[in-house]
């Protein structure tokens, strides 16, 4: 079972993610700000980071660049999902280390695809050799 951390500071989203993910078979954990997602990534370490942009304190881009830059951390797929769907937005998301972008609001079944479609496209990657396949020593 695929465990999910959500970060996000809307309650209503949260109880989305918590209502909507296990039907899916997905493990789910909700928390609502940075500090709260600073420590449960101390302990745990889940298969991937819903991150919503806009919270107070640390936003959901600098939270995925903090994420990105701890090596203990830095393999977790993060899907931002935001209401802010500008291409600045979007496009600084993708830099600072978000594999995918949703814009809010969502519906159930899209975010079960594109979680589905992470999943699938980090398993081929994990089985994947790398550097193009050249084996060392070959």
């Amino acid at each position: 079972m695929k465990t999910i951390l959500a970060v996000d500071d809307d309650p209503s989203t949260r109880e989305f993610y918590e209502q909507g993910l296990p039907l899916f078979g997905f493990k789910i954990a909700c928390v609502e700000d940075a500090v709260q997602a600073r420590t449960y990534l101390a302990t745990k370490k889940p298969d991937l980071i819903i991150m919503d942009v806009m919270m107070p304190g640390v936003d959901g881009i600098s939270l995925t660049s903090e994420v990105r830059s701890q090596p203990e951390t830095s393999h977790i797929p993060i899907l931002v999902v935001s209401a802010l769907a500008d291409a600045a937005t979007v496009n600084d998301a993708l830099l600072f280390g978000a594999v995918d972008y949703l814009a809010k609001p969502i519906s159930i079944e899209v975010l079960k695809n594109k979680l589905e479609q992470i999943f699938a496209l980090e398993e081929k990657r994990s089985h994947s050799p790398p550097h193009g396949g050249r084996v060392a020593g070959g």
